[in-house]
């Protein structure tokens, strides 16, 4: 275990999100109305902190092991993480304990969108943008963005690719450079946040709203400026763009280059895809099951608002972002539950959506299909498929044992709630909200995670990292042969 060369990896990444510090002291220096201060501090303390661990190491260049990559991409997300809580502290508007300021740090860079903050429409503007600022760099990960710099440095990058990137099939590569592939997915990544801000500025929305919601958005992170979340804007304009937009960032991002980079551009090429149809079948029939119920029940006065808010919720549930414009957990028992547990399908494999992904929850039905088929024809020998392609058995495996582990953690992880005190509905749907990375839960915590204890909070936030780095990425430091040379 190359430990120098990985301490000097470190440095250099907390280095370069030090910088990311200075946009909220510019936003605050417009505004004037607070924060500048805070975040001018924030990005000394974490430049000071990058230089330390890079100075002593900088001559310690070694090409990374698979071992390496896991360990950095799992030491990046946790001191990331831990340096964004930085301005939280230091700041008296909001005023955050630790406990709050770090969980709110993770929320936002794991892009779970669950937060403790309330009165948001009256917080500085620098700590708005900057709670959007970590959705948008979690959503696609920064360190897609360090490989496309850090092979420069003499640092192999597949390694860090591979650790990172959402989804069972891990290898494939947009471009056959893995600078080249993470530039690209950038690209891509900044061309649809641009369209997004343009969107939600020409449907109304003030230009510094559109710019924080589009980087929540893309993210599929869930954060807003406003306590009443996309809801604040009352405007069912609004709702169909982030319905959109929802939908673009929870398909596979090499899916988005493929179609972008063909002339002219093929948009049927997502309808080809098998991942996407069953994501896009899942997403109707949500929104269709809501809107029956809702209707049924008479919940609102008229259809055109029960589309509305059947549309957009599902959407924003199914997606795992957690927008609302409504209280959805007042909704009929039947439709919050079903939300939260379509929260575990989540995205496409390749996306920023949260989730188990569509693409494992399509192998597990194909193989149970086939299980069901070899007990009628038992010497038969049946292929999986999606698409045109084969699926392996060693994929099959790799997804059974990574639904095994979501399953075993998920219910540690709400013992380890209720042990604090917590009643069970909000332990479970408190689990599946930042496991899933959606956000809002029911119970106690269906707005706010404030009310939860110091102690309930520390364990959600270890829920988020395992959840964002999709189980085996942490799980697998647990390991002793991990740890063996």
């Amino acid at each position: 275990m190359h430990i120098l060369s990985i301490i000097r990896i470190v440095g250099l990444l907390v280095a370069l999100f030090s910088s990311t510090m200075l946009l909220p002291a510019m936003v605050a220096f417009g505004y004037r109305d607070g924060g500048g201060a805070e975040f001018v501090s924030s990005f000394l303390i974490a430049l000071l902190l990058g230089v330390l661990l890079w100075f002593p190491n900088r001559y310690h260049k070694k090409e990374l092991r698979s071992k390496e990559g896991f360990l950095i991409v799992v030491l990046f997300w946790t001191v990331l993480g831990s340096v964004g809580a930085v301005p939280f502290l230091l700041g008296d508007v909001p005023s955050m304990s630790v406990s709050e300021a770090f969980f709110e740090s993770f929320s936002g860079l794991t892009t779970t969108g669950a937060t403790v903050l309330t009165g948001l429409d009256n917080l500085p503007k620098a700590f708005l943008f900057y709670r959007q600022l970590l959705q948008w760099l979690g959503g696609m990960g920064i360190i897609v963005l360090a490989v496309a710099i850090l092979p420069l440095l003499g640092i192999g990058g597949m390694q860090l690719y591979r650790a990172e990137i959402p989804g069972p099939v891990k290898d494939t590569k947009v471009t056959p450079r893995i600078a080249e592939t993470a530039k690209a997915l950038w690209f891509i990544y900044l061309l649809l946040t641009m369209l997004c801000i343009l969107a939600y500025w020409l449907a109304g929305m003030t230009l510094f709203d559109a710019i924080c919601h589009s980087f929540s958005s893309l993210s599929i992170g869930g954060f807003s400026t406003h306590d009443d979340s996309i809801g604040f804007f009352n405007s069912p304009a609004i709702n169909l763009v982030t319905v959109c937009f929802l939908l673009i960032g929870s398909i596979n991002f090499g899916l988005h280059f493929m179609v972008f980079t063909h002339t002219p551009v093929r948009l049927l090429s997502y309808l080809r895809d098998p991942e996407v149809k069953v994501f896009l079948g899942i997403q109707l029939f949500l929104f269709l099951f809501c809107a029956a119920v809702l209707l049924q029940h008479n919940h609102y006065e008229h259809w055109q608002e029960t589309l509305n808010h059947a549309l957009f919720q599902s959407v924003s549930l199914g997606t795992t972002t957690g927008y609302s414009t409504t209280s959805y957990a007042d909704w009929p028992a039947i439709l919050p539950m079903m939300l939260m547990f379509s929260s575990f399908i989540g995205g496409c494999a390749g996306s920023t959506g949260g989730g188990i992904k569509v693409m494992r929850f399509m192998i597990l039905f194909m193989q149970g299909v086939r299980e069901l088929k070899r007990l009628v024809h038992p010497r038969a020998v049946y292929t999986l498929k999606l698409g045109r392609k084969a699926v392996s058995d060693r994929i099959v495996e790799a997804v059974w044992g990574f639904f095994a582990a979501y399953i075993i953690l998920f219910v540690l992880f709400m013992l380890a709630l209720i042990a604090t005190g917590m009643n069970e509905v909000t332990a479970f749907s408190a689990v599946a909200a930042t496991l899933t990375n959606v956000g809002p839960g029911l119970g106690d915590v269906a707005s706010n995670f404030s009310g939860i204890s110091a102690v309930a909070k520390w364990i959600l936030i270890l829920a988020m990292l395992f959840g964002r780095l999709e189980i085996f990425t942490l799980l697998v430091l647990f390991t002793p042969a991990f740890w063996r040379s």
